[in-house]
């Protein structure tokens, strides 16, 4: 019969059994082959490089450059006009459209250059960005630094991005029919939602990737459920006002009720519902389209801070402190929507605010990731 052991006694490494004797720490991690800091860092380009196409492509709608360019070339667009007769060709090709005709009857060449050139740039970095996809994917692979799992998540966001540029032309040639002046308000939320869904995608990976693959299964574990369910439903929230932020962006919306907290002196914009049929005062109607964004970001505010509430019981220190910084984004943001319709959206300020939707989207997600996958640490370090 085995004699007691106190629990503070040591054991013989010799008299375990073989299996304990040949087990290892770290068993999983040898397993991951790969660089995930290689993999890692190639996604933090990316993610960069979507960030600048964002911004660009905001920059574009502020200064109605879109429309510049009138047909879609993925390989042969790559080079700019290099001669003035090629300048010549490019300028008279918008002249047939109808936002020469009754926007800008009477621009000069000089200036047609200045709208192409935001126009060019935006679909420029959009090659970039897959050709950097590429590259760097088919390189990673080809020197075996993608770790094990992770060949076919790697795939997702390239196959968006090929997605994004058709999604691209589809919305650009909404706004060069008969009637139109800009894109169509819808095609232009669907652009810019599924670059919110690349850029997410992205940030996603650069997170999961940055801690050993050990760390991230034992971190599930310790999921707050609560805490990452309301964090989801945030997220949802939020992609939902970004929708609704580039209709609003799409009309001018932001340009034609420039009072707060009311619009036009009500509470509710005058005539909200003239269009036919209905549906259309939901996408077209620069009130009720704008009424409809100021209310669901008073409705982000508030499902925000209670969520920020729920985070600050969070038992791990960088959990609390995530849902700290998406707290201060969220009312950065609700600050910078004010602004932005009190100074009928001007280019500045315009891009400031869609830039701070982009810094709160990235937040939302790490405070999200923190509650699926909470870092803990000992009492002793004070911090997790």
């Amino acid at each position: 019969m085995a004699q007691k052991r106190s629990i503070f006694e040591e054991v013989d490494p010799s008299a375990a059994t073989p299996a304990a004797r040949t087990a290892q720490p770290g068993a999983i991690d040898r397993r991951q082959k790969g660089s995930r800091s290689a993999v890692r860092i190639w996604l933090i380009v990316l993610f960069a490089m979507v960030l600048a196409m964002i911004v660009i492509g905001g920059l574009t709608r502020l200064t109605d450059s879109g429309l510049s360019i009138v047909e879609w070339a993925p390989v042969t667009g790559a080079l700019p006009p290099m001669d003035e007769t090629a300048w010549q060709g490019e300028f008279e090709a918008y002249q047939q459209i109808p936002q020469y005709r009754e926007l800008n009857l009477g621009m000069t060449l000089a200036e047609f250059k200045q709208i192409y050139w935001w126009e060019w740039s935006h679909r420029q970095l959009g090659r970039a960005v897959g050709v950097v996809w590429l590259l760097g994917y088919l390189g990673l692979l080809i020197t075996g630094q993608i770790p094990n799992g992770w060949k076919g998540r790697l795939i997702i966001p390239g196959a968006l991005g090929g997605l994004q540029g058709a999604i691209g032309w589809w919305m650009v040639s909404s706004g060069l029919g008969e009637g139109m002046v800009s894109v169509a308000s819808y095609r232009l939320a669907a652009h810019l939602g599924l670059a919110f869904i690349i850029l997410g995608l992205i940030a996603w990976y650069v997170f999961r990737l940055a801690r050993p693959e050990r760390e991230i299964m034992q971190a599930r574990r310790l999921r707050e459920r609560k805490l990452w369910g309301m964090s989801t439903g945030l997220l949802h929230l939020a992609f939902l006002q970004i929708l609704l932020g580039a209709l609003v962006a799409g009309i001018d919306a932001g340009r034609t009720y420039i009072d707060w907290p009311l619009m036009a002196g009500g509470f509710f914009p005058p005539e909200p519902f003239e269009l036919r049929p209905l549906w259309r005062n939901f996408f077209e109607d620069p009130g009720l389209v704008q009424f409809i964004h100021r209310m669901t970001a008073y409705l982000l505010f508030i499902f925000g801070l209670v969520v920020w509430r729920r985070g600050r019981k969070s038992a791990h220190p960088r959990t609390r402190t995530a849902f700290d910084w998406m707290a201060v984004a969220l009312f950065g943001q609700v600050v910078l929507g004010i602004a932005t319709v009190m100074q009928a959206a001007q280019m500045h300020i315009a891009i400031t605010h869609q830039l701070m939707a982009v810094i709160l989207w990235v937040l939302i997600l790490r405070a999200r990731f923190l509650a699926g996958y909470p870092v803990t640490t000992s009492i002793r370090e004070g911090r997790a």
